[in-house]
């Protein structure tokens, strides 16, 4: 038995920044890992944060630009959050060591990315962003004597107590015992079977909250990424990030042709690359970098010259994967699920913040402002009892069969059917089904989610959420 204050789940950057913002108030931490620290999804993130720093910026332009890619579900009060507090992250994050790209006179370079209206996008080494930010957070986090981290632990189930969240349970009968604890486990996309997320994000955090009693909402809403890397052995679903087709790179046809305007919302681009190749046949479009500085994106084009491809001379193959979830554990403005104690961020949360498509680079924003917020809000919870009893036994996590994944590129990808969904709705994986049972509950066809026999936004739906409690049959609230 381990107690802390704050209990921590997932070390990519939301728990990162959650678990340093509450060892700064002075509260003792316990830090569960799954896999050794910058090695989680956080650490492949080549997008950057999303923050009003320009002159010519404002936060009404963000959050318009949110909301217009949310597709009128995005929950305002959420967007309004996020786009007032992620510059002061982005200053707090400096003030931490981390050191993202600026020229010469240290004014911060913005990107320009799918969806946004004007440059505001800060990054970290380029297209490193996620490992350069991870890497500093981890080296605090080490170097913290309030944070305990637990390395190559396995969270299995929340320890409810009297109604409330206790704690958490761990694999090999070790417990966290903590008057809050913070699910940060990160998404879901790797249940689907091409994917560019690592293999451990298959939606535990997820899982664990729904066994616990907790609403999960918006699971119909999983992003592709419009430009995954296809047909490459050992670079497969290998994301190439927006970012580059911020300054100047173009998506070409099988005849050569441009199809798509290449900064569009991500929803459109993955649509149609996809409606073109189901049209030509071709198992692939090309990505042309050829007029984009090699030297900004240093990784991306070293991944891909490790893999026999030259980026500077020939396009690259591409094609959409499964990326972002919108959809999670359903938590207030500040992190609070419907269960007492039981906090959840990032991607494994919903706070309607991203309606039916995530604004590029808004992700890695929601991690350290929710991440903060969460953390101030648990701390606020009561101490638990001297008595806390035994921690419920650690029942064994239940992974994807690999029909599981075909069953959810086929019947939960891009373009859905009834038929396919209700197909899926009988897969063995709880999570699966419950996308399926979301997936069917909304018929229309907005953002992400597309609706082959529903192919319509349905304006009655708008601003209305799926959320899918202990019943697994989901309702339609309002949220605003």
């Amino acid at each position: 038995m381990i107690p802390s204050d704050l209990a921590v789940v997932g070390a990519g950057a939301a728990g990162l920044y959650a678990a340093l913002s509450a060892a700064s108030a002075g509260a003792s931490v316990t830090l569960v890992s799954a896999t050794p620290l910058a090695q989680t999804a956080s650490y492949w993130a080549q997008g950057g944060i999303a923050a009003v720093l320009a002159v010519d910026d404002s936060f009404e332009r963000h959050l318009a630009d949110t909301e217009a890619a949310g597709r009128d579900l995005v929950r305002r009060a959420a967007a309004q959050v996020l786009v007032r507090e992620a510059p002061g992250c982005v200053h707090h994050l400096e003030r931490m060591g981390v050191r993202f790209d600026a020229d010469r006179r240290g004014v911060l370079a913005l990107g320009l990315e799918g969806g946004h209206s004007v440059r505001r996008v800060v990054h970290a080494g380029g297209s490193a962003t996620g490992r350069r930010v991870v890497r500093q957070l981890s080296a605090l986090v080490v170097d913290e004597p309030r944070i305990t981290v637990l390395e190559g632990a396995r969270a299995t189930a929340a320890w409810i107590r009297d109604g409330r969240c206790a704690g958490v349970a761990l694999e090999h009968g070790r417990a966290v015992a903590a008057r809050a604890t913070i699910l940060a486990t990160g998404g879901a996309a790797a249940l689907w079977s091409r994917t560019t997320n690592p293999p451990g994000s298959l939606g535990i955090g997820m899982s664990i909250a729904h066994a616990a009693g907790a609403d999960l909402a918006d699971l119909e809403f999983l992003q592709f990424h419009p430009t995954a890397v296809t047909g490459v052995a050992g670079r497969e679903g290998f994301l190439v990030t927006e970012a580059i087709r911020g300054e100047g790179a173009t998506l070409h046809g099988p005849d050569g042709e441009r199809f798509i305007e290449e900064l569009a919302p991500r929803d459109e681009v993955a649509r149609a690359i996809a409606a073109l190749l189901q049209r030509s046949g071709a198992t692939s479009v090309g990505l042309d970098m050829r007029g984009v500085d090699p030297a900004l994106f240093p990784n991306v084009v070293s991944a891909l010259q490790d893999a026999g491809l030259d980026p500077t001379r020939e396009p690259i193959p591409v094609s959409p994967a499964a990326h972002y979830m919108m959809g999670g554990v359903v938590t207030d403005l500040h992190g609070r699920t419907s269960v007492r104690g039981l906090y959840a961020v990032g991607e494994t949360a919903c706070t309607g913040l991203h309606g039916a498509n995530r604004l590029a680079s808004n992700s890695l924003s929601e991690c350290f402002v929710y991440g903060a917020r969460a953390a101030r809000a648990g701390l606020d919870e009561p101490a638990p009892a001297a008595d806390a009893g035994s921690p419920p036994p650690a029942p064994a996590l239940q992974r994807p069969a690999r029909s599981t994944q075909e069953a959810l590129w086929r019947d939960a990808g891009i373009v859905r059917t009834r038929d396919g969904l209700e197909r899926l709705g009988s897969d063995p994986h709880p999570l699966a089904r419950l996308v399926a049972a979301c997936a069917l509950r909304r018929e229309e066809s907005r953002g992400a989610h597309q609706r082959a026999d529903f192919p319509s936004v349905d304006p009655a739906l708008d601003h209305r959420h799926s959320v899918v409690g202990a019943d697994e049959r989901p309702s339609m609230p309002r949220w605003t």
